[in-house]
């Protein structure tokens, strides 16, 4: 059987990456600015808000979705989509927690 390298690290390492990950392209980053700026659910098409295409920008929204960043409930014939706050606020701890395990007070490169 073949391991995984990400098998090769801890599960918070490894949970935290899928988090990250989400964050790695300036869509889905757009996306969650866009979600967090309407300050509410909305019901639209997020592609009038990005230069890419329906499909490209949709996507990006599934890879946030499946992260649990955000949510899209089918509203009628169009989705209404929400940040999920519990989710962001959990990115925001592992983030934080991440960068501040990073000490570099004493770093000495040599």
């Amino acid at each position: 059987m073949v391991q995984a390298k990400s098998d090769l690290f801890n599960a918070d390492l490894n949970e935290r990456a899928m988090l990250f990950k989400a964050l790695a392209h300036p869509a889905r980053l757009r996306i969650l600015q866009f979600l967090a700026e309407s300050e509410s659910c909305i019901t639209g098409d997020i592609s009038d808000e990005l230069p890419l295409s329906r499909t490209t920008v949709n996507q990006h929204i599934k890879e946030l979705k499946e992260i649990g960043l955000i949510q899209g409930q089918i509203d009628g014939v169009r989705t209404k989509y929400c940040l999920c706050k519990d989710k962001v606020e959990e990115l925001k701890v592992a983030l934080q927690e991440f960068i501040d395990n990073l000490d570099i007070n004493n770093y000495k490169c040599k």
